[in-house]
């Protein structure tokens, strides 16, 4: 069994990986700026903030994977990006790193624009957008000793439209996973089964992908 901490762990998307590696037998650690009054059995919780990366390794010493799921908005918007550059450039080379993203910097079609790109995306949300993919790129640059991977959710992905766990998904490389009708839609607990899935068997290795029905 894996030992994984989740930064941003009471989130949306946070909270469901957690529960889904504690359900599998994981070690989980929850980091988030707040200890929840309902708990995960078997979870440690922490109090810690992206912020604070040195405060962050010490606190996850021995962890083999890290998730991130720290939405860039409020007070984090702006910060988020160098945060996770900071924290990823003082980890220990053996620790994985996994990013959960936006749908904005998921491509449309093969070689086609993204999503942010298309024409219809929220002006709202293009910021949060805009610094995810910032976070990625930063990725992309990164020393090639570092392993990441970074899933961009579908369209339809949040607490606005929680769904259930069906424990099944697709993933499309770089490209928005949408169904025959054009919809583009993944529920909370099935984005943590493809979370937890990729970091008990690897297939995106310094890579992105989409998480979708």
């Amino acid at each position: 069994m894996a030992r994984i901490a989740v930064i941003g762990g009471t989130g949306y998307a946070g909270g469901h990986i957690v529960k889904e590696a504690a359900g599998r037998g994981h070690t989980v650690v929850s980091v988030a700026r707040k200890v929840p009054s309902e708990r995960v059995e078997g979870v440690t919780y922490l109090e810690g903030s992206l912020l604070d990366p040195t405060g962050l390794l010490a606190e996850l010493q021995g962890v083999e994977t890290i998730v991130i799921a720290v939405a860039p908005r409020g007070d984090m918007a702006g910060q988020t990006r160098p945060a996770i550059g900071q924290l990823v450039a003082a980890l220990p080379a053996d620790t994985r790193i996994g990013v959960i993203g936006g749908a904005g910097g998921s491509l449309v079609a093969e070689g086609g624009p993204r999503l942010i790109d298309a024409g219809e995306f929220p002006d709202d949300f293009k910021p949060e957008a805009r610094e995810l993919i910032g976070v990625l790129e930063d990725l992309e640059a990164s020393d090639g000793d570092v392993d990441w991977f970074f899933v961009h959710p579908a369209a339809g992905f949040g607490g606005f439209a929680p769904g259930e766990r069906t424990g099944s998904y697709r993933t499309g490389g770089d490209v928005l996973v949408t169904d025959a009708d054009g919809g583009s839609y993944i529920s909370g607990e099935d984005l943590a089964v493809a979370v937890v899935d990729e970091i008990e068997s690897p297939r995106h290795r310094r890579a992105r992908f989409t998480v979708g029905y």
